[in-house]
């Protein structure tokens, strides 16, 4: 049992990690990010469904995910890979797991990380 924990462990990690690619052709945010509304716990969900593979501040890059201290994707492409997963589908799609608003939310987080660059 001692030796499956550490297994089931690891295989939680990879599965639960997300990997949205950024490409050079992608625009950047037209608008600094607007705060989340007040009743939805962005930092919560970061630390519950997010944090394994983009880290504490956005830039751990676990599995292949996007930095987002350096991410220029604008809110919409955000949205669309939250919701749907990656095109490589190494990030996981959350429109079962989260509400549109939630999704939202969360896009909107991320965009936080590369304003104090």
């Amino acid at each position: 049992m001692k030796r499956l924990f550490p297994l089931l462990l690891f295989a939680f990690i990879i599965l639960a990690c997300g990997g949205g690619e950024e490409t050079a052709s992608e625009a950047p945010a037209e608008s600094p990010a607007v705060a989340a509304a007040p009743d939805i716990d962005t930092d919560r969900i970061w630390k519950v469904r997010c944090i394994a593979c983009h880290g504490l501040n956005g830039d751990m890059g676990t599995n292949g995910a996007a930095n987002l201290q350096v991410a220029t994707s604008d809110l919409d492409y955000r949205i669309n890979i939250i919701t749907n997963g990656s095109e490589n589908g190494v990030m996981t799609a959350f429109k079962d797991i989260l509400t549109p608003e939630e999704i939202e939310a969360m896009a909107r987080h991320t965009m936080q990380f590369n304003e104090d660059l």
